[in-house]
């Protein structure tokens, strides 16, 4: 099932018109609808896709080496030993293009496509207690979760992040215009203590104050996992589930993975089936809510001999990054083409497939869900499990 790219377009089209084929699952009697009027809708990770933001490399650059850059990103290294600069103008020019070729294939869908201003992230900005320099909006997943009608920035664990979500206030300000609701948790003070004394072979934050990134959230309707890692701390979560009150249950993920973001360990591909990272999970790890579902194991990647010994020593993503898989629909999946056979393991469930290449993904530390941030999906809220 899948698609070239010169009939895509008929029969994705068709995909998402279609009632797609889901797994019985527990749900309650009562779905809460979407706002009307509001631009903002998105329960979960895999209803028909309406509009959604991708990201923009321009200006992108290594964080500022600092102590929340090496817990987060670099855990391995000194500071001295992190990245540093811009991102080479190559990659910058073919990302951008492999960007622009998402765009397209998402437009030709009908999906509604925005993307964020380019931001100075070469400029010096600072507290009181430190100062740092910009990073990218490459990413838009990793600062804004979509909870129903809230759009909530996220407390981000890099400094050089602080300011990222300047980039898209245009579009905060129409989207609360339209009637959703806005919210940004408290802004962290990030400061150096927050990083001491931890352990650098399992980097957490301190639970000094709330900090998370708002990839390390996998969204199932009123259900939400939340991985512990180093870019999100357990009181990050804990201030998640007070702002998003009774309904919601968060769910924390602790001790499998602490490198970054949950969505190259687990992705919900649609009610009842979830894709999981082997090298991370197993049976007897799974968030426990997730046992109520099938899960599928990922193979290994493939075609990691693309990268040399040079680029490597700069990337931002692990290899599992190609299995960071972004859903249009419940039948149907963008999944990075140098992948056939998770590709293959996804056409057996049933999925039809959109292979797509981000060239770049593994140096800037994005896939295809990471580069997305999915503002209105056509659906409803609803508890898919127990």
């Amino acid at each position: 099932m899948v698609n070239s790219m010169d009939d895509h377009s008929i029969r994705r089209t068709a995909v998402i018109a279609a009632e797609p084929p889901m797994e019985k699952t527990s749900r309650p009697e009562h779905k809460q609808k979407a706002v009307d009027g509001s631009a903002v809708w998105s329960c979960n990770e895999w209803d028909p896709l309406e509009e959604v933001i991708i990201g923009n490399p321009l200006n992108a650059r290594f964080p500022t080496p600092d102590v929340s850059t090496q817990v987060a990103e670099f855990p391995d290294r000194s500071l001295a030993e992190i990245p540093r600069g811009p991102f080479p103008q190559r990659v910058i020019e073919e990302t951008e293009e492999d960007l622009n070729q998402f765009v397209e294939t998402v437009e030709d869908l009908g999906v509604t496509v925005r993307r964020p201003h380019t931001w100075p992230h070469e400029a010096t900005f600072s507290t009181i207690d430190w100062q740092s320099q910009g990073y990218y909006n490459y990413c838009p997943r990793d600062v804004m979760m979509v909870v129903g009608d809230q759009i909530i920035e996220t407390p981000n664990v890099i400094r050089s992040r602080f300011q990222e979500t300047y980039s898209y206030r245009a579009l905060l300000m129409e989207y609360m215009a339209s009637g959703a609701r806005w919210i940004s948790a408290p802004k962290p003070m990030l400061l150096d203590s927050l990083f001491e004394g931890i352990d650098m072979d399992r980097p957490t934050p301190r639970n000094d104050e709330p900090a998370f990134d708002a990839a390390n959230v996998l969204r199932c309707g009123e259900d939400l996992i939340y991985l512990v890692s180093a870019t999100g701390n357990e009181m990050g979560g804990q201030w998640l589930r007070s702002i998003l009150g009774d309904r919601y249950r968060v769910h924390f993920l602790k001790g499998v993975y602490y490198g970054s973001h949950i969505d190259s360990t687990l992705v919900a591909l649609r009610p009842g089936l979830v894709l999981a990272n082997p090298s991370r999970l197993n049976d007897k790890t799974l968030p426990a809510i997730l046992k109520q579902w099938k899960v599928i194991y990922s193979p290994p990647m493939e075609n990691m001999d693309r990268y040399d010994a040079e680029y490597l020593s700069k990337c931002i993503g692990s290899d599992w990054i190609d299995m960071n898989a972004f859903s249009i629909s419940p039948s149907l999946v963008i999944v990075d083409r140098h992948q056939p056979t998770l590709i293959h393991l996804l056409d057996q469930e049933g999925l039809d497939v959109i292979p797509l290449t981000l060239r770049h993904s593994k140096l800037l530390g994005g896939g295809p869900h990471c580069v997305t941030l999915d503002i209105r999906r056509k659906g409803t809220l609803e508890r898919y499990f127990d």
